[in-house]
């Protein structure tokens, strides 16, 4: 199976996983100059910007590790980008969560990293 298929497969399991917990999707593959957000989503008012990594072994690591602090980094500039955008959306804050899709299975890690922590 290609990356791509494999990329795509995953953000949809994500995305039916996030709807199955009772998260609102707000958008998918959101693009911007910074970069892109595979989720945009809402738990209980809160913007919740989602990343999603698919990996069919771990040969190269868990797929949650490959967020690292340059990723982080061009997320915090998406969501900024986003945020500016629709700033009504955003009373009650934000947060950024990592989904890992490994051979099927999703795991979920809620406020993954913060914004605090990139500046």
């Amino acid at each position: 199976m290609n990356t791509r298929k494999t990329a795509v497969e995953g953000e949809n399991a994500a995305v039916e996983y996030l709807k199955g917990i009772g998260y609102g999707i707000i958008e998918r593959n959101y693009r911007c100059p910074a970069g892109e957000i595979d989720v945009v989503a809402r738990d209980k008012g809160i913007v919740v910007f989602v990343e999603v990594k698919t990996r069919n072994s771990t040969q190269f690591g868990m797929p949650e590790e490959s967020v690292n602090a340059a990723k982080r980094r061009k997320i915090l500039l998406s969501a900024k980008f986003w945020m500016s955008a629709h700033s009504r959306d955003c009373k009650k804050g934000c947060r950024f969560d990592v989904i890992s899709v490994l051979r099927g299975e999703v795991r979920h890690t809620v406020n993954a990293f913060d914004a605090n922590c990139l500046v």
